[in-house]
């Protein structure tokens, strides 16, 4: 017999009420499938953790060795770890376990000639690619404001009395010497040796000035660095002290904060950020950006 539409329809309504009178007559039927479908959820497997001595923790067990992980985890990224030897050691580099400044040692740098080794020429080319057109006198100078910046005052350094040059630098030489005297304060400060300025004493120079300091400076070159902006020296046998009115410190020898300087070029010139000579006659670091 062809099934139609109509036939179908019939035969799935006689089903569904003949199925709805026996649940009347016997609704037993109905309660044990319910019961069996939650005795299925019951039997469901629970989120355990290994078994220990044969036996299978609940629910609740995980639960709270969750909550000691994540309190052991926590604990790790605090600044101080566990005693050790009657000490609390701490993990932070900066900080002691009561919030006192660690204090780092003086390293310096194994020698000064080879650590600062970078050449006039390898200066003047880098001088070239950043600077700007030589400058030939100050009124030259004073015409250039727009391609560089002043810098005869900051907080973090100190500018000597110029007589052979002008308080300019490109802008990136600027950032370069400014970011030098901020490292040098904290590298002071991280080493407990009190604040000190290091002392810039030659920057920008124009041409007039390198022909009058050619004539009792033999380094002096003619086609100086000094000339595009680029570069700038500190001295390293002089420094000032930055000390408040009214407040004693205790005297800083200058090897010593020489030293701390060293380390802060050192790590500027690793970062591939300046070139630098060390200039025993002149008792400078020549630095010229890159």
């Amino acid at each position: 017999m062809k099934i139609t539409k109509n036939n179908y329809l019939a035969g799935f309504a006689s089903v569904v009420i003949i199925l709805a009178l026996i649940r009347c007559v016997h609704p037993k039927i109905a309660e044990g499938t319910n019961q069996a479908v939650a005795e299925m959820k019951d039997e469901s497997p629970l989120p355990t953790s290994p078994r220990r001595g044969g036996e299978v923790k609940d629910e609740k067990v995980t639960q709270v060795n969750a909550k000691e992980e994540k309190a052991k985890e926590e604990e790790s990224l605090l600044p101080t770890s566990p005693k050790r030897g009657g000490e609390v050691k701490g993990i932070s580099r900066f900080f002691n376990s009561d919030g006192s400044i660690v204090k780092h040692r003086i390293l310096s740098v194994p020698r000064y000639l080879e650590a600062f080794p970078d050449s006039q020429p390898l200066q003047e080319r880098a001088a070239a690619q950043w600077g700007v057109k030589p400058v030939n006198n100050r009124d030259d100078a004073e015409a250039r404001k727009k391609e560089l910046v002043y810098m005869g005052s900051s907080p973090f350094y100190h500018v000597d009395v110029l007589h052979r040059s002008v308080p300019y630098l490109v802008p990136r030489a600027a950032v370069l010497l400014n970011d030098i005297g901020r490292a040098y304060y904290d590298s002071l400060q991280i080493k407990g040796v009190p604040l000190h300025q290091f002392i810039v004493t030659s920057v920008l120079r124009t041409k007039e000035d390198v022909a009058k300091l050619r004539n009792y400076n033999r380094n002096a070159t003619e086609n100086s660095c000094h000339l595009y902006g680029t570069t700038f020296d500190i001295c390293y046998n002089r420094y000032k002290t930055v000390q408040p009115p009214g407040e004693k410190r205790r005297q800083v020898q200058n090897d010593t904060l020489k030293w701390v300087l060293a380390e802060v070029l050192n790590d500027m010139r690793k970062q591939g950020r300046c070139y630098i000579k060390y200039e025993v006659k002149q008792s400078c670091f020549h630095i010229t950006t890159r």
